[in-house]
């Protein structure tokens, strides 16, 4: 909004004595200037409305009265009572990432996927939080439903990119040759320079998996304190860099990663993403003051699926997002251990403690606090290694 501000300020004065006055709106053209813009605009508006959003979760009573998995389990002894801390924290998240995205980015087509994926599988979350504190219990909605709606919007997605007529391109550093390849039916490995052709159905299939598994992946991880809000700022900060990369045509040329048109204005909203990230985290260390919910979890690991899948990169994701990936994971073996060993041996076995993973580390006696802090070392270890992915090929 404020670059097409900027611009029409500058057409208007273009010719007259304003011209040399207004020169300085000439860096809204600049994405870095924006990037800059939206993050402090989504940190400073989370510090504002934070209090605010608490104070009115509160009055609404949406806070967890009931006994979640971890308590049940026995963990509660060696945590701060967390019940009654308001919950759907995501709003805060959600309302600061759309209004400094759409505040400072230029609009195409990226950006208004990205936010429409957000808006929607923030309002799926929202409807679950509110379930689970109608019902005060952990129901919420049916895993059945959630999943329908959130592949149901990954196939939209998948359906809309491969009908884009924009094409990305990969250009060969030392080579005047530009290898075209759709966003969809083209696949970039990690490490590997060329981008392989899977084919439509598979193409599909794979945004459906990064948006949806990357969806839940971060839902699952939401489980602890500063847990999930710092992983994703972590995992933030690498597609800043990939997205801005993607987007400028000598930076990618040099890189030979994929260079989608338009790709720079994600960066704009990964900055605002980590604004107000940040300013959640301000809330949301321990003791939390307030809990994100499905409201905000599906929310933002459905935006990295979709930012990946829109700069080229999906693969990338699952190395960025190896916490999120390592958190999914052992919920899926748990379950699947179980049933197996139940109907082998009428009995069933657990691989680990409890899931998902930051909870086995709790029964082994780490703190709350030890656990969150070495998940952020070992996601910024996922994240170098992704980063590296750039040159390494």
């Amino acid at each position: 909004m404020l670059y097409y501000l900027s611009q029409y300020i500058l057409d208007w004065a273009h010719g007259t004595e304003w011209e040399s006055r207004l020169s300085f709106l000439r860096l809204f053209k600049y994405i870095t200037v924006r990037c800059a813009g939206a993050a402090v605009t989504a940190l400073i508006l989370s510090w504002w409305l934070g209090p605010k959003i608490i104070r009115w979760l509160k009055d609404l009573k949406f806070g967890q009265e009931y006994a979640d998995k971890a308590e049940e389990a026995g963990l509660s002894n060696t945590r701060v009572n967390k019940k009654g801390t308001p919950t759907m924290g995501g709003v805060l998240i959600v309302i600061v990432l759309i209004f400094s995205t759409m505040l400072w980015a230029q609009w195409n087509a990226q950006v208004e996927l990205t936010m429409l994926s957000v808006f929607v599988l923030a309002g799926l979350g929202f409807y679950d939080d509110y379930a689970k504190i109608m019902k005060q219990s952990g129901g919420g909605t049916p895993p059945r439903v959630k999943l329908i709606t959130q592949f149901s919007l990954a196939a939209f997605v998948g359906i809309y990119l491969w009908n884009l007529p924009a094409m990305s391109e990969l250009h060969l550093l030392g080579s005047k040759n530009i290898i075209h390849s759709n966003l969809v039916t083209d696949l970039m490995l990690p490490f590997y320079k060329y981008p392989v052709h899977v084919g439509v159905a598979a193409g599909i299939l794979v945004v459906m998996l990064a948006i949806v598994g990357s969806s839940n992946a971060v839902n699952l991880t939401d489980g602890l304190d500063g847990l999930a809000i710092g992983c994703t700022l972590i995992v933030g900060f690498v597609f800043l860099f990939f997205t801005y990369l993607a987007g400028n045509f000598k930076a990618a040329a040099y890189l030979q990663i994929p260079f989608v048109p338009g790709a720079g204005e994600l960066t704009v909203f990964c900055a605002a993403l980590l604004g107000a990230g940040l300013g959640f985290l301000w809330f949301n260390c321990h003791p939390a003051q307030v809990f994100m919910g499905d409201t905000g979890s599906l929310a933002l690991g459905g935006a990295f699926g979709i930012v990946a899948v829109l700069i080229h990169q999906p693969l990338v994701l699952v190395i960025a997002g190896g916490m999120f990936v390592l958190e999914a994971l052992s919920v899926i073996l748990q379950k699947g251990w179980f049933k197996f060993t139940r109907l082998k041996t009428g009995t069933g076995r657990r691989i680990f403690l409890m899931a998902p993973l930051h909870h086995h580390f709790e029964k082994k006696g780490w703190h709350e606090s030890q656990v969150v802090m070495r998940f952020y070392i070992l996601c910024v270890l996922c994240a170098v290694v992704a980063l590296a992915t750039l040159k390494l090929r």
